[in-house]
């Protein structure tokens, strides 16, 4: 499912900026965008994020901010003194030389540093902000995964109200298929023998019962809604395996059409069936 939240703070001197946000994606997809001083710390990231979402393309993206100016900078005292001692040695040696100005020995590498980070207290930073940001993380899937179930819900309404009108109609289709085959069969075969006309309709019932598709649909929608209605946690692939199962029934009641009604019916159901069947593919 989609969400978004972000979070923000400072330590050890710097500004952290986090956020996570996800897209539909069958399997968990992680994905990090900080900068290589926090690249050490992804494993523990990795593993808080995993414990929140099991489903997802999630990106984590962190930016760091200086909130210090100039001040925080300290001179290399030990260095200072070395370059002056040797300007002054190949001043001496070449008279023609200039002095170094404090513009050149600021230039010169490795007499200005930063204060170094502290690493440990911005790493826990970071892992409060992940917290913070998960916290509302889960809760945006939430409100999206409720407003899904009542999608799904609708649609398991309007499949049971198909299978409804069709096992009504059905007792009817049957008899005005019969009428048709014991015409066909009379004008085929002539006097046709009435045991043998018993049989040939008998053979066609067994063939075009349905009650077996109409249990097992309406079983699996009941578990299906069981299932959304509940909303706990690793019902993804349980929900996308009842996917599976409705459309091989729905294809089965397909076969066995004897009127354009059971066609109908059967299409109608995979099309629910098969928006059912992507958005399922996104819950955890």
């Amino acid at each position: 499912m989609t969400g978004y939240a972000n979070a923000s703070g400072e330590a050890a001197g710097k500004r952290v900026n986090l956020e996570i946000r996800s897209v539909n994606h069958r399997y968990l997809d992680l994905q990090f965008r900080m900068p290589e001083d926090l690249r050490h710390l992804e494993g523990t990231l990795r593993e808080q994020i995993a414990a929140a979402a099991q489903r997802g393309k999630i990106e984590c993206r962190i930016q760091l901010q200086d909130v210090q100016n100039g001040a925080a900078l300290t001179v290399n005292q030990e260095l200072v003194g070395k370059l002056a001692a040797l300007s002054k040695d190949i001043r001496k040696a070449h008279g023609g030389l200039g002095k170094l100005t404090v513009a050149d020995i600021l230039n010169f590498p490795g007499v200005l540093a930063a204060n170094s980070t502290d690493a440990e207290a911005l790493g826990t930073a970071v892992a409060g902000l992940l917290t913070a940001a998960l916290k509302e993380f889960s809760a945006s899937r939430l409100r999206e995964g409720k407003k899904l179930a009542q999608h799904l819900i609708q649609r398991l309404d309007l499949m049971e109200e198909i299978i409804a009108a069709l096992e009504e109609l059905f007792p009817a289709l049957i008899a005005a298929y019969t009428d048709k085959l014991k015409t066909r069969l009379q004008e085929a075969v002539g006097n046709i023998d009435n045991d043998r006309l018993q049989q040939e309709l008998a053979l066609f019932l067994q063939k075009s019962d349905v009650d077996e598709e109409f249990s097992r649909l309406r079983t699996h929608i009941a578990e299906v809604r069981r299932i959304v209605t509940e909303g706990k946690g690793g019902a993804g692939k349980r929900l996308d395996f009842l996917m599976q199962e409705l459309n091989r029934e729905a294809n089965t009641l397909g076969s066995k059409a004897i009127a354009a009604e059971c066609t109908q019916a059967s299409v109608e159901l995979k099309v629910l069936i098969e928006q059912m069947r992507e958005q399922v593919q996104n819950i955890e």
